[in-house]
């Protein structure tokens, strides 16, 4: 049975791969497509699902394909299927069904009927490896592609301010999460001594045994978990992304924000349930986050004025709910909470243009004001305060950006000094500097080769922070970031001795090429462009489809775009930062973490958002 689960993988990946032989005007061919494939993977996992129960429901586990193997590293793809697995594939695969047949009518003429479907199918190729996933090397691949079509999808309508901005907020928070996810991959690869699969972490004796030896190593990286699971499902304090995200169609808010990819959040919490479940510290911390998220999200749904909004919020207190019940245990009420919950917000979202024609006639034909109470009694007071706060959402947009952004740019700022010319010359120069002391690594003194992998991977994040905040000119951004991410190999090669030239030449490699696209691209576009700078956007990808097409490539491969060299290198990379170099680990998490928000930034600031240009329609900067 295990060798199966692969066809559910390749599906979804089959059809993505078809869709882009057609043109965007033939809708038809391309709606019986999305049918077949999502028809097809319903039918499969319900026969299969049916199948499994009757074979007694074991767990199956299939070690698919090595994509790299040395003395102490294996990263490989592992599926795995069981009653978690089946649920969660079974419900995307008939949401996304019913969501291809109501996009069919709903997109009918518009100009991104194809890119849509397509990007569905590459989401639903994500979502699946990712519900499929035997161990969190393959889980992270199907992570990363929900965050890129999620962007995608967001700024779908890409010639509007507000979706293109909230496609970078999003992305800013979705990274965040996948930087937890990396740390929880380097935790995992120090304490087990390999790459752990979750048939392990059933093994309740081998996980007790572990917790002991590695207590506090196991505490970060249940932490790092928590925190990516909040962040995927919207939980306190990270819940403000979630109505932001609802600025693409309506159709991609119902199939990503309402049912599929906003309850994966609780699918890692019930998939790593027996690493956490015998610390008493962690199972306390996902109840009081559930309980802040239902609460709060409660009041703020109340107090919207957006339909959108208000089932956002809806969902996300469902959610935090979820979040209890996992917590104490009760799996089976979760897994039909999450599904009535999927079910209900697809539909909300499917028909609030219609609930909006009708709120409007209950107010003007039903609309009873209330009555007024005590303005100076406590409980008046502090209603109003509430729903003051609940209007502000709480302010969590203003304090992440205190907390998370503020600091990264006023840092960024303050070595803008160093991006003039004579600046990028001296930081070539001591790179160079550096590779000779990586070759003369032997003949270094104890202490200096101690401080130098510091001293170059604090210098690989100031170049990505000079990158993020970097305004005047997207090719000197994009030099800052190809220098940067030299500068963070060259510190993890300088730390451990064990790091193989190979090993660096398969995430070099990766990377030279998209840096080579990405300068192509610009130096065409500065030559026929005026003036292109950072400080708006200009729209041009429907002047250079090719062009934006073949950047947004390089920013992907940038950033460790599953099934690319600088992917497998960028696990390899962590695997050899050795486990206590821990202030090593948090500067080079830093710098990916600003990473992808560099790339993505200058993409989204030249070819989306409002064309500069007279000749195109402005869209309005709010909507």
């Amino acid at each position: 049975m295990e060798q199966y689960l692969q066809l559910f993988l390749v599906i979804p990946l089959l059809g993505f791969m078809v869709s882009l032989f057609f043109t965007n005007k033939q809708e038809s061919h391309i709606a019986i497509n999305a049918y077949l494939c999502f028809g097809i993977q319903l039918l499969g996992i319900l026969f299969f699902t049916i199948y499994w129960i009757f074979q007694q429901s074991p767990i199956l586990d299939l070690k698919h394909f090595t994509f790299y193997k040395e003395e102490n590293i294996e990263i490989f793809l592992d599926f795995y299927f069981d009653r978690y697995t089946a649920v969660f594939a079974i419900l995307g695969a008939f949401i996304t069904f019913l969501i291809a047949i109501f996009s069919k009518f709903y997109l009918h003429r518009d100009s991104g009927y194809k890119r849509f479907f397509s990007t569905i199918l590459l989401f639903f190729f994500g979502y699946n490896v990712t519900v499929f996933a035997g161990n969190f090397e393959t889980l992270f691949i199907g992570w990363e592609f929900l965050g890129i079509t999620s962007f995608l999808l967001i700024a779908f309508y890409r010639d509007r301010y507000l979706p293109v901005k909230n496609a970078l907020k999003t992305i800013s928070l979705y990274r965040l999460g996948d930087i937890c996810i990396i740390l929880a991959l380097w935790t995992s690869h120090h304490v087990w001594h390999e790459n752990i699969t979750f048939v392990k972490l059933n093994d309740v004796d081998l996980v007790a045994s572990n917790i002991s030896n590695h207590y506090n190593q196991v505490i970060f990286l249940l932490c790092m978990i928590v925190v990516a699971a909040s962040i995927k499902s919207a939980q306190f304090p990270f819940a403000s992304w979630l109505p932001r995200a609802m600025e693409g169609p309506t159709t991609s808010s119902a199939v990503f924000y309402g049912s599929l990819a906003v309850h994966l959040g609780v699918f890692l919490l019930l998939r790593t349930y027996h690493y956490w479940e015998p610390i008493l510290a962690m199972k306390i911390i996902i109840v009081i986050i559930g309980v802040m998220t239902a609460l709060i999200a409660t009041l703020i749904a109340r107090v919207q004025s957006t339909v959108k909004t208000q089932i956002a919020y809806a969902s996300i207190a469902q959610i935090g709910l979820m979040f209890i019940e996992v917590a104490l245990g009760w799996h089976v009420l979760a897994l039909i909470h999450l599904t009535g919950n999927a079910l209900l917000r697809t539909y909300q979202l499917l028909v609030s243009p219609s609930i909006l024609g009708y709120m409007i006639h209950e107010q003007f034909f039903n609309f009873k004001p209330k009555k007024h109470s005590n303005p100076h009694s406590v409980g008046y007071k502090l209603t109003n305060s509430l729903y003051l706060l609940s209007m502000q959402e709480w302010k969590m947009d203003l304090l992440l950006k205190k907390i998370c952004w503020d600091p990264l740019k006023r840092i960024g700022k303050g070595f803008n000094f160093l991006s003039n010319k004579k600046g990028l010359i001296a930081m070539i120069i001591i790179y160079i500097a550096g590779v000779i002391f990586l070759v003369l690594n032997k003949n270094l003194s104890q202490q200096i080769d101690h401080y130098l992998h510091l001293f170059y991977g604090i210098g690989g994040l100031i170049m990505i922070l000079m990158a993020f905040v970097e305004k005047s000119n997207p090719l000197k951004a994009w030099w800052l970031i190809i220098l940067s991410q030299s500068y963070v190999i060259l510190s993890i090669a300088l730390l451990n001795d064990k790091y193989e030239y190979m090993e660096i030449i398969l995430y070099i490699g990766g990377l030279c090429i998209a840096a080579i696209v990405g300068t192509i691209v610009l130096l065409k576009i500065k030559k026929r462009e005026v003036q292109i700078d950072l400080n708006d956007f200009y729209g041009l990808i429907d002047q250079y489809p090719s062009l934006g097409t073949w950047f947004l490539i390089a920013c992907l491969a940038f950033v460790g775009l599953p099934f690319t060299p600088s992917f497998i290198g960028l696990d390899l990379m962590y695997s050899h930062i050795d486990h206590e170099a821990y202030l090593l680990v948090t500067i080079t998490s830093f710098s990916f973490l600003v990473l992808e928000l560099s790339v993505l930034r200058i993409y989204a600031r030249v070819f989306l958002g409002p064309n500069k240009k007279q000749l195109h329609p402005t869209a309005f900067r709010s909507s």
